[in-house]
């Protein structure tokens, strides 16, 4: 492209002086009425090229307008998706923030939508009870911008780390102000799901879990829906998390709690991958029934 230098004027100008000052660039206001590439407008230049690493300038060459169309870009601006070449953009970029920091893994957020954001992405959907198609339209927009208290101005989390353990006094006192059901459709589910309500009942005397067998009540702030099998494709979806897959139970329950739009909450927590290959013992069902209430304990703890 030919390089938009200081002199000239006209609709070029314009969309630059207007990315610019999107972004935070002060130009004078003669210049952006005339739409006049001027001294303030080449100085708005040399700060947005040296803030993205390019060559030392003040015009806007083929690398510098290739870099402001990219900073430009709000997130929920366009629909965002896997194709080739890969998109990229602030907007890619700030989707992979809220990832990452909402605990679903995809890496540096480096502004590509590459396959490992399309994951995360779709197990987020998941995770909130949309369509995991890894497609980011306007109802994911909706949900990752009701949870922006929960992301927006903190780091990234590339590397999951060890799931915490509760300590007695902090799971006790989670207990007793949050009242939980928990059942199972099967019977490793409702294994588990009781070996839940014993530890909790264990943890202290006035533990607000309930165990129930075919219909949950409806008094309670959380109902954990334990499940061996995946959801059935013609069943709603629902705020799911797959065991499995999750190295950050307590940020994708926390996630989820913080995505629900009612009363009481529902959540579906999925065994897939664990009880079907081999022997599932007495001792795989407790260390799940303790992964879960640590879980649980941990992001309802705030």
């Amino acid at each position: 492209m030919e390089s938009i230098a200081q002199g000239m004027q006209g609709p070029a100008v314009e969309d630059v002086q207007t990315r610019l000052t999107s972004l935070g660039y002060t130009i004078d206001e003669a210049e952006t009425s005339a739409k006049e590439f001027g001294t303030t407008s080449a100085a708005a230049v040399r700060a947005f090229r040296a803030s993205q690493g390019l060559e030392p300038g003040d015009e806007v060459d083929g690398a510098a307008w290739s870099a402001l169309v990219d900073a430009s870009y709000k997130l929920g601006d366009r629909t965002l998706y896997l194709r080739l070449p890969n998109f990229h953009g602030a907007d890619v970029q700030a989707l992979q923030r809220a990832l990452n920091t909402l605990g679903f893994a995809c890496g540096v957020d480096d502004g590509f939508f590459g396959p490992h954001t399309e994951a995360a992405l779709q197990q987020f959907q998941e995770n909130v009870g949309l369509f995991a198609d890894g497609m980011a339209f306007q109802d994911t927009f909706a949900y990752i911008n009701r949870l922006h208290h929960v992301w927006e101005g903190k780091p990234s989390v590339i590397d999951v780390e060890a799931e915490a353990r509760m300590g007695f006094a902090r799971a006790a006192n989670v207990l007793e102000s949050w009242h939980i059901a928990i059942g199972g459709e099967d019977a490793i589910a409702r294994n588990v799901a009781s070996r839940v309500w014993n530890i909790a009942s264990a943890t202290t005397d006035g533990s607000g879990i309930v165990l129930y067998d075919d219909t949950a009540p409806k008094d309670v702030d959380l109902i954990v829906e334990v499940a061996s099998d995946e959801l059935p494709e013609d069943a709603e979806p629902r705020a799911t998390i797959a065991l499995a897959e999750c190295q950050n139970l307590s940020l994708r329950i926390k996630t989820a709690v913080a995505a629900a739009t009612s009363k009481p909450i529902l959540l579906r927590i999925e065994l897939t991958g664990i009880t079907e290959y081999g022997m599932f013992t007495a001792s795989d069902a407790q260390t799940l029934a303790v992964r879960l209430l640590d879980g649980l304990c941990d992001a309802l703890s705030d």
